[in-house]
């Protein structure tokens, strides 16, 4: 686990770079203060689900895509003892890379698990129109797209383009794990 967020905070730092943004300028795109970022790079601390979507959309790119660029090469056949799972520090959040993006393909699949009685903004998206397929495996889980209210369980499938932000909200109850197919 550490490997990929050591990665990650210097794959951040490159892209701050390429830019030509110092710490400042990044904060004020994306929101996060010049403290945060910097312990972020330096891999004091690992970022938040929340922290690491505002860099995105400030990067103008998506969580998955930012993630492939700090993971292994493709290959074909990606066994689930190999699949990369970040957890986010914040929330307990679940991410696991079933199939990564490549240059050579258009999508990836995500598997996700959220424990109950969690909440999760994302305040924008990286790219306007971004297509997902949200698949529920288990639990319930409402997910508010566009400002429309979506409440799903098992086996049910919500299909959207991703315009402005998102929340995710699984009640005490019950947390929810599902596959989200993104195509780039």
């Amino acid at each position: 686990m550490e490997e990929i967020e050591t990665r990650l905070a210097r794959r951040l730092s490159q892209l701050r770079t390429e830019r030509g943004w110092s710490l400042d300028e990044l904060a004020k795109r994306s929101g996060v203060s010049r403290a945060s970022l910097s312990r972020i790079e330096n891999g004091d601390v690992s970022p938040t689900a929340s922290v690491l979507s505002k860099l995105c959309v400030a990067f103008g790119v998506t969580l998955s895509r930012l993630m492939q660029m700090v993971e292994d090469d493709f290959t074909p056949l990606v066994r689930r003892q190999d699949q990369e799972i970040w957890t986010d520090p914040e929330t307990g959040y679940r991410r696991r890379l079933v199939s990564p993006t490549s240059r050579n393909l258009a999508g990836e699949v995500l598997e996700v698990e959220i424990d109950p009685y969690t909440r999760i903004e994302y305040g924008g998206s990286p790219r306007d129109g971004l297509e997902h397929h949200l698949v529920m495996l288990d639990g319930m889980l409402s997910l508010t797209v566009d400002g429309k209210r979506h409440e799903l369980g098992a086996g049910d499938c919500l299909r959207y383009q991703l315009r402005g932000g998102n929340v995710f909200e699984t009640p005490s109850t019950s947390g929810a794990r599902y596959h989200l197919f993104i195509v780039e």
